[in-house]
């Protein structure tokens, strides 16, 4: 029994379809029980702890009264207003606004030592300034009225404002613990003014008492959180006053839902608002924790999955060998008569449908033996009668392929002659074309040579005169030149003229200088005299500012003459350059005209043999016209006769084709049996 892919094979498949079913059955029940017991298991607890909560954030909304109540008494005490209105008008250093203060802490300390709760209580002005303190801890010397709480409590206008934990306290004595404050503007009863500041610190002990008794089972922890989310009260001392690291948004906490998963969906958070301070309450429990008791079905799921599989495997097992074997060998058995094989045959036990596969399969082979062996019989005698017409097909191939040899040597023949006439008759027919082209290109050529000849007569009379011109130009650039360069030497002796100008201008004034200095040594004698030589320094100057000025235009000037000097002087052999191809043109053009003349002569005999080459070409196109008609009627009865041939020879090559053909069927109908063991 051979086996090739056992993945393949129908028991293989099966054992998995098994194995496949049962897990997935088992899987799928056992884990949708574990998903809801979980969810019933954390609503259950997550039910029972919001209750919890609940009754403890009631309790805790009383305590909190208690501590309103409290700054009510305060605030609503007689001998306490008598007192903090008497302060107000008193001097700080006077023995009365000491005394009054002293009375102050004492009704302050009456109020503390009342309830042990109370870590401190801290009154101050409105400015900040501390009045009086009672309690462990004493208020600040400096003024606390930049402070975040006490900007909180002045903002309430009266109400009871609720602060969050500190962990050293308000003021961070040395030793202190943490506390959290409650703080209220106390008013004038009489005209509702703002009279003082009320702290009161409250120890932590107090909200631990309360939520000690609260279990949120292990992992999990019970803490206050204020609407900033900062840590009001927890029972790891190091995270008061800072954010908390439970990942919730404070929004998502104002529902009317009492109970909310985190962001990471690892912590079932319970939580109760309170009415007094807008404190949260929070339970936080580890859903891990909460769900360890439905873990157990998920465990027996998997070890019914394990019983499953075993079970699946045994089944597999059973149903491979039942059907899985049996088809196997069947399948053998058909590679077998595949290969040509006709002898196999299946050994049947069962009454089944694989049995009743098996018979089938039997009689099948034992029908396609007898038909193999009526075939070899039928082939044997188509091989022979094929051979014989094959025989007689090849002889008469042979003698019709002789003959359309023959005949199309012969066709052959006319037809090259028909087309070699046919061509000689087209080439003397384009000679004649050509002939007229050329006689017609040989006139206008020679009209064409004598238009160059006037052409080029005139020409030379235009270069005559371009060559008197340009002689012309040149003399008088030439004499540009001289002028110019008698205007540089100009230019200078200006220039030297005025050079004489500035130093008598620069004498004038120094004699009209000199003449001042002498009028004034004159003194009233010598005013008129001074005028005079002023006149004479101030014409000195203008003198001097002229000639400045003619001295920069005669510069410009004998600039620019330089820059024409050198312009001429680069033009001038540009203008020799320019008279010598002139003259070069004007001897090309005297020799054109004189080729031009050889040429016209010679066009003429040219154009006489043209004319005597068309006739005889016409004697030739008549004598191809007449070969051409001879070898096209040749031609036309030679086709004829080796189209009646080639139709034989196509014919007697068709038989052998298919007498050839048959011989080759009988011979592969032979081998193809030969395969077959009958």
């Amino acid at each position: 029994m051979r086996l090739e892919n056992p993945i393949k094979s129908v028991g293989m498949k099966l054992f998995l379809i098994f194995l496949v079913s049962i897990l997935f059955f088992v899987l799928t029940v056992g884990f949708t029980s574990y998903n809801i017991s979980k969810g019933v298991i954390q609503k259950k607890v997550a039910d029972a702890s919001e209750q919890t909560i609940i009754q403890a954030g009631q309790k805790l909304d009383l305590l909190y009264g208690n501590y309103e109540d409290l700054t009510m008494q305060l605030l609503l005490d007689e001998e306490m207003k008598k007192l903090l209105a008497a302060i107000i008008g008193l001097e700080k250093n006077s023995f009365d606004y000491l005394q009054t203060r002293q009375k102050i802490g004492e009704k302050l300390n009456v109020y503390a030592y009342a309830n042990k709760s109370i870590k401190a209580l801290h009154l101050f002005a409105m400015n900040g300034e501390p009045v009086s303190s009672a309690g462990g801890s004493a208020a600040p010397k400096e003024n606390v009225d930049k402070e975040a709480w006490f900007k909180k409590i002045v903002d309430e206008g009266g109400k009871a404002a609720w602060l969050e934990t500190k962990p050293k306290g308000y003021f961070e004595t040395a030793g202190a613990t943490p506390t959290f404050a409650i703080g209220r503007v106390l008013k004038n009863t009489t005209n509702s003014s703002q009279q003082n500041v009320l702290l009161i610190e409250i120890s932590t002990d107090v909200l631990s008492k309360e939520l000690t008794e609260i279990q949120m089972g292990e992992g999990g922890q019970t803490l206050i959180l204020s609407p900033d989310m900062n840590v009001v009260y927890s029972q790891d001392a190091a995270s008061l006053g800072q954010k908390t690291k439970i990942d919730v948004a404070a929004d998502s906490l104002e529902g009317e839902n009492h109970n909310i998963m985190n962001v990471k969906k690892d912590l079932q958070l319970v939580y109760f608002k309170s009415g007094k301070t807008g404190w949260h309450l929070m339970g936080a429990m580890p859903v891990e924790e909460l769900i360890k008791d439905a873990k157990i079905i998920s465990y027996i799921t998997w070890v019914m999955a394990l019983i499953a599989a075993v079970i699946a495997v045994v089944i597999g097992i059973i149903v491979a060998n039942m059907i899985g074997r049996p088809i196997i060998t069947l399948r053998n058995l058909m590679k077998d008569g595949e290969q040509g094989n006709l002898t196999v045959r299946m050994t049947v036990k069962s009454q089944d449908e694989i049995g009743q596969l098996g018979n089938s399969f039997n009689e099948m082979m034992q029908k396609i033996t007898a038909l193999v062996q009526q075939t070899n019989v039928s082939a044997q005698e188509v091989l022979y009668t094929a051979t014989e017409l094959s025989d007689a097909s090849k002889k008469t191939a042979t003698s019709a392929k002789e003959i359309a040899v023959a005949t199309e040597e012969i066709a052959g023949g006319a037809s090259s002659l028909a087309v070699e006439s046919e061509r000689g008759n087209e080439l003397t027919h384009n000679i004649g074309v050509q002939m007229k082209a050329v006689v017609e290109a040989n006139v206008v050529m020679g009209t064409a040579a004598s238009d160059v000849q006037k052409s080029s007569e005139q020409g030379i009379q235009y270069m005559s005169e371009l060559i008197n011109k340009t002689n012309a130009t040149e003399a008088m650039t030439r004499n540009m030149v001289e002028k110019v360069d008698n205007l540089k030497e100009s230019t200078r002796s200006i220039r030297k003229i005025l050079e004489v100008l500035s130093n008598v201008s620069k004498q004038t004034n120094i004699l009209s200088l000199n003449a001042t200095i002498e009028a004034a040594r004159a003194g009233a004698a010598g005013k008129g005299f001074m005028v005079v030589a002023d006149e004479i320094r101030k014409l000195a100057d203008q003198s001097r500012q002229s000639i400045e000025i003619v001295g920069t235009i005669t510069e410009t000037i004998q600039r620019e003459i330089d820059e024409t000097v050198n312009v001429l002087s680069t033009a001038y052999p540009i203008f020799q350059e320019q008279i010598a191809s002139v003259k070069e043109a004007d001897s090309i053009f005297k020799q054109v005209q004189t080729h031009m003349g050889g040429f016209i002569g010679q066009l003429s005999e040219v154009t006489e043999s043209i004319s005597n080459l068309d006739a005889a070409q016409l004697v030739l196109s008549d004598a191809m016209s007449n070969v051409s008609a001879v070898a096209e009627e040749s031609s036309a009865t030679s086709q004829e006769v080796a189209s009646l041939s080639s139709e034989q020879m196509n014919i007697s090559d068709g038989l052998v084709r298919l007498s050839d053909k048959l011989d080759q069927l009988s011979n592969s109908l032979k081998d193809s049996l030969s395969k077959f063991e009958v």
